[in-house]
């Protein structure tokens, strides 16, 4: 079986805990984690490690830089975990900052100056300040890029192509919000992306060259594994990692054409380095039926690994993998897109991401909605009560989905189980957000990220309780 390691962009910070078994168990993944926490503290940041290791949620707030390097500690873990455990990827790719972490993972860089030219990207980001935003659209790439043209702005663009009925728009603010409106009339589905630094647009330029500028000229050696990079639309070869970093920021990013490529290549099995399935749903729904595995979503992410590379060991030795000629720097390679199947499910973005990012970073994507105890008698003042409010958000979204109400139930995870994409999930929290009149339900990310009909339930009640309160 040949797999392809995935790295995510700008997701949401991981949880507390996270790393904790993998740096019990794995030698290298304890010596990756030091090197970064070396690196932070070398940086005035704090240790990076303490927060994934340990079975807390506490989070330090002084600015995005702590948030990208915890992503790529826990991408750089779980790369060593397979690794270690006998799976070895015949590519490995990055969305968009994941890039970077790409090219740690393959060798091409030190642990140490990965995580120094992700903070210096950081900075240059947060010094341009921006006021930009980034919109994921269940559409296709064409559509997505016709829908940005409407505006004829040239920082308003097609970001990222993410999968056949998924694309990110990024702009200035104002714009995007139109183009979210605009969008909402023809009946697609968006979600603005919550990511530190909107990025792939033009007016990134200042930001790209600043880093250029800035950035410490890291050594660059001869990788392990081939890396992909989808916007480059290529390999990478010996290009000087700051290039690659600064050019990404104005670059769209092609994931649906690389992920299709290396299907066509040959690999059979994609793996998401990661916390949960961002990079992987978007492959999922590019090509329906590829094998995919999240193993830091499982319960057991060392057995799901092992599980994977006794797969591997059955299958026998790995087929010869095509390698395409790198093409020139900055070319982006063409390839025929398939037309997309008649139903195919939409990946949920990242927040950011890139995402996040997105790149995309939609919000925080949950493959299996905890239960949560409902209260015996969640009755309010306002008269709704739990049961009620449940029947109606069962015919609500029975109505939408084509269910039968009575077979929605309460506990069942939205996406996990029921298969709901997660734009539809944001359309019909709308939906739910304009029926109890509550404005502030439509913007609740963990209800999308751990969806079920209870969480739901429940947070009206308790937003109709507050209402009645005031």
């Amino acid at each position: 079986m040949d797999s392809v390691f995935v790295m995510p962009g700008t997701v949401a910070a991981p949880r507390g805990g996270i790393l904790r078994d993998p740096h019990n168990r794995y030698e290298t993944v304890r010596e990756a984690l030091s090197r970064i926490d070396k690196a932070a503290r070398d940086m005035g940041l704090p240790n990076i490690s303490t927060r994934l290791i340990e079975h807390n949620d506490t989070r330090d707030r002084r600015g995005p830089e702590v948030q990208y390097l915890e992503i790529f500690a826990v991408s750089i873990a779980t790369h060593h975990m397979l690794v270690a455990e006998g799976v070895e990827p015949v590519a490995i790719v990055g969305q968009s900052i994941g890039e970077l972490w790409a090219l740690a993972a393959a060798g091409h860089l030190s642990v140490e100056d990965a995580a120094r030219l992700a903070v210096a990207r950081s900075e240059v980001l947060t010094r341009q300040s921006w006021d930009g935003k980034m919109l994921a659209v269940g559409v296709d790439g064409r559509r997505a890029e016709s829908l940005a043209g409407l505006m004829d702005h040239p920082n308003l663009v097609l970001a990222c192509e993410n999968a056949p009925r998924q694309s990110v728009i990024s702009g200035p603010r104002q714009l995007i919000e139109q183009v979210e409106r605009v969008a909402d009339t023809f009946g697609w589905p968006s979600l603005p992306l919550d990511v530190p630094h909107p990025t792939h647009t033009p007016a990134m330029a200042q930001a790209a060259r600043d880093l250029r500028a800035t950035a410490p000229r890291v050594p660059y050696g001869t990788g392990r594994w081939r890396v992909c990079s989808p916007w480059m639309g290529r390999d990478v070869g010996d290009d000087d990692p700051v290039d690659l970093v600064a050019g990404a920021l104005t670059a769209r990013v092609r994931m649906l054409h690389t992920i299709r490529e290396l299907h066509a290549a040959g690999a059979d099995a994609f793996v998401e380095c990661g916390e949960w399935a961002v990079v992987t749903k978007f492959v999922e729904a590019s090509i329906p039926g590829v094998r995919c595995v999240v193993p830091l979503s499982e319960s057991d992410p060392v057995e799901a690994v092992r599980a994977l590379a006794a797969e591997s060991a059955d299958a026998g030795p790995s087929r010869p993998y095509a390698v395409r000629v790198p093409v020139p720097a900055g070319a982006v390679a063409t390839a025929p897109v398939a037309a997309p199947p008649s139903r195919v499910t939409v990946p949920a973005p990242t927040a950011p991401v890139p995402a996040p990012v997105s790149y995309v970073a939609p919000a925080t994507p949950a493959p299996v909605a905890p239960v949560v105890e409902a209260p015996t008698t969640p009755s309010v003042s306002d008269g709704l009560n739990y049961a009620s409010v449940l029947a109606e958000l069962q015919t609500l979204y029975g109505d939408f989905l084509g269910y039968p109400p009575d077979l929605l139930g309460e506990d069942d995870g939205l996406e996990s189980e029921l298969g709901v994409e997660s734009l539809k999930q944001v359309v019909l929290l709308g939906r739910v957000s304009d029926q109890f009149d509550l404005p502030d339900l439509r913007s609740n990310s963990s209800l999308l990220s751990v969806g079920t009909l209870r969480r739901i339930a429940e947070s009206v009640v308790a937003g109709r309780a507050e209402a009645a309160g005031r």
